[in-house]
Order: C-alpha cells, then structure tokens, then sequence
C-alpha cells in the first residue's frame, strides 16, 4: 500500500524532504514507518520521544494501523504575498497568512452592539531571544491541519465561555523584529469572559496548533522546541514489525 509521508520544522531538515509517498506492507504501523526513517537517518531516531505523529491531519498514536492512501505526517513540538489560507466559521475568522497583519481591521470584524468588550493579544517577533540578538523569524505550519486545530480551539472556546465573536490569525514565512507574528482577539458580553476566553485560545493554539519558528541571530539560528500535546499511547522505539 501507499502512503503520503510530510515532515516539518527540524524534521524536515534532517531527512532532506518535505514529502514523499512510500510503499509500506499491509498493516504496518505509524511507529514502523518512523523505524524506517530513524534507520535512514540516526538524527532523526534520536529524537524519538519528541516527535508527535499525525494522520489524516489528527494527532495519532505510535501503535495507530496505516491504510491505504493514508497521509501520515511526522511533528516536532510546536512553537508557538500568496492568498491567505483561512476558514471562516460563523462569524469567527481562522487564517494563516503571509502579509503583515492589519490588527485593527481584524479587530473591528469582531464589535457587535451587543459586545462590552473586545480582547485583543498581539505576539511580536522580539530583538533578542536566547540571550543573542534576534535578525528575523521564519515561521512554518502543516496547513490543513493547523486551520483544523484552530476550528477545534473555537468550537472548544464557544463551550466554555459566552462570546460573541473570535479570530485567530498567524503569520507564515519571514518575519521582521517588531511584526506581528500571531493575533488573537475574543468579543464579548463582558471583559471577564472575553480576557479568560483570549488566554485560552492562546494556551490551546501554542498547546496544539502544528506551527513552527526558525530563529535566525546574528551568529547562527536554531528551531524553537515547543510544546508537547498528550503524548502517543506507545513511543516509535517499540520494536518494529515493519
């Protein structure tokens, strides 16, 4: 059977790759195909406990059964010009995007006559991290699946808390010191509800939203480790039946 294989981040890096389809036997397993990759490249078997697997653009475990035509990525931690990938659900805005944000116009699609309050969180590239001296950032996401995550962090959102509106926007590609990397912005009845429903869209997006960031100094650049989301049911070095 096929499957389409997508690397990310570091990963991607390290296999030489963004993508490729391989040929796998009938009822081979997520942690046989990254057995696979780790005997290719010793780096990336290295990394095993802190690579996440999804398929089919969902979080999966090591143990998960393949299919056919399955499209099976693998993950590090996420870190927290061309159209503009984004869903629009309701009267909520989900996009990715490459273009320098325009905060206020975003936020204005958000006020009601209904809402007292609009909360807003901006995250900007800062001029230094790591204690070097920051250049730019480049940013990378798996996109369905990061515009999926963001979905799920809405629906969750509208559960828990009375709002009226959300949006949330992430820059992709290069960023400058002093852009805007990622807008989130809650209208609301009233504050209380709109700053606790803005702090955990934050806390989800940064928890389990597949984005990445390359930091670039002066003197060299390394990829941001981020968060980990609950951790696969078994680790890819269980012995392989692959």
């Amino acid at each position: 059977m096929r499957v389409r294989v997508l690397f990310f981040g570091r990963l991607r890096e390290i296999v030489g790759r963004a993508e490729e389809y391989l040929e796998l036997a009938e009822g081979a397993r997520v942690a046989d195909l990254f057995a696979r990759y780790g005997a290719q490249h010793p780096e990336l078997a290295k990394l095993h406990t802190s690579v996440l697997a999804a398929v089919n653009q969902d979080f999966a475990p090591w143990d998960a059964i393949l299919r056919a035509d399955d499209e099976v990525a693998f993950l590090p931690p996420v870190s927290g010009g061309a159209e503009p990938a984004s869903v629009h659900v309701a009267e909520d805005l989900f996009e990715l995007v490459r273009a320098p944000l325009d905060v206020s116009a975003i936020v204005s699609l958000l006020r009601t006559p209904e809402c007292g309050a609009v909360v807003a969180f901006e995250g900007t590239v800062r001029a230094r991290s790591r204690g070097r001296a920051t250049r730019y950032l480049e940013y990378e996401a798996y996109e369905p699946m990061a515009l999926r995550k963001m979905r799920e962090i809405g629906a969750t959102l509208r559960a828990r808390f009375p709002i009226h509106r959300l949006a949330i926007v992430h820059r992709l590609g290069r960023l400058e010191v002093g852009e805007t990397s990622v807008l989130i912005a809650v209208s609301a009845a009233h504050r209380r509800e709109a700053f606790d429903a803005c702090r955990a869209a934050l806390d989800a997006l940064k928890r389990t939203v597949p984005i990445w960031k390359k930091e670039f100094f002066t003197d060299g650049s390394a990829w941001a480790e981020g968060e980990l989301p609950a951790a696969p049911t078994t680790r890819p070095d269980a012995e392989s039946n692959f």
